[in-house]
């Protein structure tokens, strides 16, 4: 039986909704032919079946055989995405304006001139309003064609008008894409990488920042241009783990949409994403008050029709939402109660597998290992590391580090001494082959060397030792990367004053909220 994922037509009809399907239908009927109604034949048997089997369907569709199956499901498929195209068109100003685009095109053809300048008139208006910079390059195409071609205007003054549009549109095109190149290029740096772990990588990613960076960026007033600008500062703060930048930075994306409403909704994934990148912030800096009105925002935005309407949209929310809450258990140490969100969060990533990317599943699996670990349950963080220490990619070294390091100290928590010298030096090697040793890590790996031996009740001077060590380095964010992804400086608070590790995170919280009220 082929996977699922395999089938490309498979894959967009399980994607379809009840209104979408019945507008396919419509569609088909309305404007095929008798012969082509095959296809609806072919569109029913997919639809009901629970995963893609060429056998079984050729079995049902007795009529087609073999050969002739390729094209009927490439002739089905075209036809789907052109009555979505009909029925999405009102959605999405790109699609709007590439219809009507379309029009001036088919007037032209006819030799309607002046009535396709008029449509290209009345496009280069909404294109501004929308800051479609790159779509304005298409229309003034078409109109210095049109003015090349036929006599339709004082050509002299045209001529000059059409020359000063086009270069100041080339300019903005140039710049946006100077910009967008560069905020894509910072966030791909993290997405391999995760934060700078050494001065050196800090220079580095400061000067590709300072090299990329357009001349004037931050007089730019264009709306894209201040986006990327926005972003790129945004991923450069993260990397450095200048959390208070990160958060300034985040808070100008999402205030750069409010101030302009209108294009929430032609770039909502951005603005959704603007959302989560604020909350991460708020989750970095301890903000909790901040965070908690976050992410009621952002619900209540996930509930809008721009959000709940739109496949994507929905999509993507659903994953921010659900990471910010596991973070919030994070910060509060109410990780027993965040294991309640796993089943519902298991079921959800298992429905949607086929929209998310690998990156994605490795952070959940990540977190959803923290919250086992931090409610006690170490065999379950074992469980849940497994397929990220076993499946490894060239995406977030950092977090397939740290993934190890907890999967050791999950074994440490389980007395597992058979297998800890062996696993620390198997951990070792592989952090020092990714070059992501830090302070921390090196003081937990000589403690982990010295004690796996000690009987528990004497290991109290030596966690004393490592505490003090830990929190003498607080101070260098190169030397603490580690506490952006386990907060060990608790878990050894937690051993050495023999209480739960949720407790200790819980009164650090609890204590952070009476020093507010003050």
């Amino acid at each position: 039986m082929a996977n699922r994922n395999s089938d490309m037509l498979f894959q967009l009809i399980k994607s379809l909704e009840k209104a979408e399907k019945r507008n396919f239908k419509l569609y088909i009927k309305r404007n095929t032919g008798n012969e082509d109604l095959k296809i609806v034949s072919l569109f029913d048997a997919l639809d009901k079946m629970p995963e893609y089997d060429e056998a079984l369907l050729l079995r049902k569709l007795r009529s087609v055989g073999k050969p002739q199956l390729a094209n009927s499901k490439q002739h089905l498929y075209k036809q789907l995405l052109a009555s979505l195209r009909l029925l999405k068109t009102a959605d999405s100003i790109d699609m709007q304006l590439n219809e009507q685009l379309d029009y001036a095109r088919i007037l032209y053809n006819k030799g309607l001139y002046h009535q396709s300048l008029r449509i290209l008139d009345r496009l280069k208006e909404l294109a501004r309003q929308h800051f479609k910079a790159n779509f304005l390059t298409q229309v003034i195409a078409w109109e210095k064609k049109i003015e090349a071609l036929h006599i339709t205007r004082s050509m002299l003054d045209r001529a000059e008008q059409l020359q000063t549009e086009s270069a100041a549109v080339v300019e903005r095109v140039d710049r946006v894409t100077q910009l967008s190149n560069l905020a894509l290029q910072l966030y791909s740096w993290y997405i391999h990488h995760g934060h700078a772990r050494n001065a050196q990588d800090e220079e580095g990613v400061r000067n590709f920042l300072l090299q990329r960076l357009p001349l004037g960026a931050h007089q730019f007033d264009g709306f894209y241009e201040r986006l990327y600008l926005y972003q790129s500062y945004c991923w450069y703060s993260f990397i450095r783990q200048d959390f208070l930048q990160y958060y300034r930075y985040s808070r100008k994306w999402v205030e750069h949409f409010k101030l302009r409403p209108s294009m929430i909704k032609v770039e909502t994934g951005f603005f959704i994403k603007g959302l989560h990148n604020l909350l991460n912030a708020h989750f970095d800096l301890r903000n909790y008050a901040g965070f908690d009105k976050a992410l009621a925002d952002f619900e209540l935005f996930a509930q809008a029709d721009v959000v709940a309407k739109h496949d994507n949209h929905r999509i993507q929310s659903t994953i921010y939402i659900y990471s910010a809450k596991l973070n919030r258990h994070f910060m509060l140490g109410t990780f027993s109660e965040g294991l309640q969100l796993v089943p519902d969060l298991e079921s959800w990533l298992s429905r949607h597998s086929h929209y998310l990317d690998e990156h994605r599943i490795m952070v959940f699996r990540y977190k959803m290992a923290n919250l086992f670990f931090g409610s006690g349950d170490y065999g379950k963080t074992i469980d849940y590391l497994h397929p990220i220490i076993h499946h490894p990619s060239e995406l977030r070294t950092d977090l397939q580090c740290y993934a190890r390091l907890l999967h050791l100290m999950a074994h440490y928590e389980l007395q597992h001494d058979s297998v800890i010298e062996s696993l620390t030096r198997s951990v070792y090697r592989f952090m020092a082959k990714m070059k992501n040793f830090t302070g921390v890590d090196e003081a937990i790996f000589r403690f982990l060397r010295r004690t796996f031996h000690t009987p528990s009740r004497q290991l109290t001077p030596y966690l004393k030792e490592l505490l003090l060590e830990i929190k003498g380095l607080e101070k260098d964010r190169f030397q603490t990367r580690t506490l952006a992804y386990l907060d060990i400086i608790s878990w050894v608070e937690s051993k050495v004053y023999r209480m739960p590790l949720e407790q200790v995170i819980h009164e650090k919280y609890l204590a952070s909220k009476h020093r507010t009220k003050k």
